[in-house]
């Protein structure tokens, strides 16, 4: 006899500790890989010979360049934040150890592009899979926690759900309100009133 199950697409949890971030909208950061691998295919094919090694590099730092956005990132409002230790409330923006520990897979894409025939062929044969399987692992992860993330410590982040929490933060340290009285405040009321 089977137990039914509430939900019936299994969500993997590649975090033993979790994370304080929901998952991003996936749609959201398709779009921004899309538009981050459109600028380098790009500038492989505009900048000549040193094209290739030139879009690995973009895509090797892209996650680094803006506190933890690359140009697509910025685009479409999502943002690569690296985890805080212990389970702590927030984490930092990537830096470019991060970028480069989690965006490894792609620049090799972007190498085997500048190849000839053998790139073309490596192209196919290993970078369409590592690609597939980046896509499944964010699919499939509850987080949205790839492969690249695991390697980075990091989690991709909706902009619009981290200025939220930045926001409760600013607010839960400096409580709105007037300024408390005090013996000092009486005074400065009284040396005005003497002026």
């Amino acid at each position: 006899m089977r137990l039914p199950r509430s939900d019936p697409t299994p969500m993997r949890d590649a975090r033993r500790e979790g994370s304080p971030y929901p998952k991003a909208d996936l749609t959201l950061r398709a779009l921004a890989r899309l538009a981050d691998l459109t600028l380098a295919f790009a500038i492989a094919n505009v900048a000549g010979e040193i094209g290739p090694p030139l879009s690995a590099l973009y895509l090797l730092l892209a996650d680094g360049l803006m506190q933890g956005q690359s140009i697509g990132k910025r685009i479409f409002g999502v943002r690569v934040m690296v985890l805080p230790p212990d389970g702590g409330a927030r984490g930092a923006p990537a830096g470019y150890r991060e970028s480069v520990l989690r965006n490894a897979p792609f620049a090799l894409i972007g190498l085997f592009y500048g190849l000839t025939l053998v790139g073309w062929f490596l192209l196919f044969v290993v970078g369409v899979p590592i690609v597939a399987f980046e896509a499944y692992m964010a699919f499939s992860d509850r987080l949205g926690i790839r492969i690249g993330d695991i390697f980075a410590d990091t989690q991709v982040v909706d902009g619009k759900v981290l200025s939220k929490m930045e926001g409760a933060a600013q607010s839960e340290l400096h409580p709105v309100g007037p300024p408390p009285g005090g013996p000092a405040a009486g005074t400065v009321q009284g040396l005005r009133s003497a002026a």
